[in-house]
């Protein structure tokens, strides 16, 4: 069985170490404020630790929160990966329908597929290097409405305005 100072000693969560640390300085005799100012935590949180150590131990001390389980396993995620490398680009309801399909899986948000997608090193954000929508006409035209603008002496009178 794990003492106290075993657990603080060799605790690199610092949320079980402040747990920790709260019962033994309650062991040591501050009282539940000292030990509130000192590890800037609420007296709820002293007053909940002291009493989990009490009936639990040091067991008590440990976060058991280990997160949700994933929707695919391990060989399953592995064995989609392999899939998605064999193009260098997907469409997006072509994953959601072969992830269906294979695994029974539907995901509730599409950041589920981005992730996934993420992770098997695709992007799904297209970048345009020009707008699509550009008019290369207007653009010139403003261009050149631009440049005689400053060339008769707008930013003369820009600068003597605000100068």
């Amino acid at each position: 069985m794990e003492t106290l100072e075993q657990f603080i000693q060799n605790n690199p969560n610092s949320r079980e170490l402040k747990r920790a640390l709260a019962v033994q300085m309650s062991q040591r005799g501050h009282t539940y404020r000292e030990i509130r100012d000192v590890l800037q935590v609420s007296l709820g949180f002293v007053t909940t630790c002291c009493q989990r150590y009490q009936a639990e131990g040091v067991e008590g001390l440990k976060l058991h929160y280990w997160g949700t389980q994933g929707y695919l396993k391990a060989d399953q995620k592995q064995e989609l990966m392999s899939w998605l490398a064999q193009k260098d680009a997907w469409m997006l309801e072509a994953v959601v329908q072969h992830i269906e399909d294979a695994y029974g899986v539907v995901y509730q948000s599409p950041q589920s597929y981005y992730t996934l997608l993420k992770q098997a090193g695709f992007s799904w954000k297209k970048s345009h290097s020009t707008h699509p929508a550009k008019d290369e006409r207007q653009v010139e035209e403003k261009k050149l409405k631009s440049w005689n603008y400053w060339c008769s002496g707008g930013l003369k009178s820009l600068l003597e305005r605000f100068g």
